[in-house]
């Protein structure tokens, strides 16, 4: 208990930086509402998110919601939302579920989101009308001493690299942080809980909605048809289980401060490589001007796709990774072999079916005719690629990835080009996964 109030300490922002940012979310208040008035717009201005919940740590973005009557065309609704997004913050239209203005005011960056003012969330008209509601069922629930639990499990998920519900992260979010708060009491309290959690663990704080099948199912209380876990990945869900488990066992600084990792050279990772008698190839793409969020997904798919490729043609896939910059979309292999031998043993049918076809397409093959193995037709083929570098630059096309990715800026490395020409701390991640509070 000392270290968590040592950790309060360090995580929960002080008294004048509350002040301030209070200071300047009313000032930003003061002049939507102005904004609305002179053009004589029905909407009410309320602020969401963890700011206006007292749940944040620092530096926090503040989410500005405009609520228009019910009665509106949505059409207008976010068209008059989004100028006004744009008149006052002058920031970027952004487009995910539903379209919003990001910005930043006074130092502070803004998320304007224009939806409706509903009475209830079973008659919801867009995609983020409830979130007001989360807003007052948190406010509701949680003391202030609560708030600074919920505080806690944020920073030990942001330490622990679980948080977030972003595409990349496919973590916890924020919200779902304060709802296991409320439902288990302390952070200590959803930590024992994590430790008993299994794959596709439900909870409700309210009452259960319909069934969902999910690693983690988490019923919204303001809208149980709605899994506020729908993001949580079974990775993702693994990993705080794992954490939860080790930091009640030793409670640690490291899990809510992890360690920066250092980089190993080149020479490095090649003999880290070398012992593990495996070879590493790589894909780099130009970044194309698109939603992060998307991008983030699209590199995902990606990634999922290029190691089903490489275990289909054999390379065998033992870990991947992928990290986005400014210019660059990568991914990372690690793969069993990198190159194989120019043919293989293909299985064909047992003897006593109709083997005809197979038999008729192999008599004669330049690598021998089918030969009798366990009760089946087997003969020796040529592979179509004996190396993972050619395979992927030939069946990148037919891999499914992300639909805005350009081929034709895709870069294919080898193991040395990799190691020489890949960030080293994302190839230091790929060949040493340790846990980040083990670093």
């Amino acid at each position: 208990m000392d270290l968590e109030q040592t950790v309060l300490g360090k995580i929960v922002p002080p008294p004048e930086e509350v002040a301030s940012i209070q200071e300047r979310a009313d000032r930003l208040k003061g002049i939507v509402e102005e904004y609305i008035a002179s053009h004589g717009i029905e909407v009410e201005a309320r602020f969401a998110g963890s700011f206006s919940k007292g749940t944040f740590l620092s530096n926090p973005d503040l989410d500005l919601f405009l609520m228009f009557p019910d009665t509106v065309p949505e059409e207008d609704m976010k068209r008059i939302g989004l100028q006004a997004g744009e008149d006052i913050l002058h920031g970027m239209r952004m487009f995910s579920d539903h379209p919003y203005t990001r910005g930043n005011f006074e130092g502070l960056d803004v998320d304007m989101v224009p939806c409706f003012r509903i009475d209830s969330t079973e008659h919801l008209k867009s995609a983020v009308d409830r979130t007001p509601f989360h807003t007052e069922f948190i406010m509701s629930h949680l003391d202030d001493a609560g708030k600074d639990q919920v505080r806690l499990l944020k920073k030990f998920m942001k330490g622990i690299g679980t948080y977030g519900a972003e595409q990349d992260a496919r973590g916890f979010s924020g919200y779902l942080c304060e709802l296991l708060v409320v439902r288990f009491g302390t952070f200590r309290g959803v930590l024992e809980a994590a430790c008993h959690w299994r794959n596709g663990t439900t909870i409700a704080i309210k009452g259960m909605g319909p069934e969902i099948t999910s690693p983690l199912v988490v019923y919204d209380p303001v809208d149980p048809r709605r899994n506020v876990a729908s993001a949580v990945h079974l990775d993702t869900l693994s990993t705080f289980i794992v954490a939860a488990n080790s930091y009640l066992a030793e409670p640690r600084e490291e899990f809510f401060f992890p360690r920066k990792r250092s980089p190993l050279t080149a020479d490095g990772l090649r003999g880290l490589a070398d012992r593990h008698g495996t070879r590493v190839v790589s894909a780099v793409f130009d970044r194309p001007d698109a939603i992060e969020d998307n991008l983030f997904s699209q590199l995902w798919k990606t990634q999922i796709a290029f190691a089903k490729k490489l275990d289909d043609f054999g390379f065998t896939v033992l870990r991947g990774v992928h990290e986005m910059d400014d210019g660059s979309m990568t991914v990372a292999f690690e793969v069993e072999r990198d190159t194989l031998p120019r043919t293989f043993k293909h299985e064909g049918p047992p003897v006593w079916v109709n083997s005809a076809s197979f038999l008729s397409k192999w008599k004669g093959s330049p690598c021998g005719d089918p030969f009798i193995e366990d009760g089946r037709w087997m003969v020796v083929s040529e592979r179509q690629y004996v190396d993972a570098k050619d395979m992927l630059e030939h069946e990148a096309s037919m891999a499914g990835i992300g639909k805005e990715l350009d081929l034709g800026t895709m870069r294919v490395m080898d193991h040395e080009t990799s190691l020489s020409g890949i960030d080293p701390l994302l190839l230091t991640e790929l060949l040493d996964p340790r846990m980040p509070w083990e670093i």
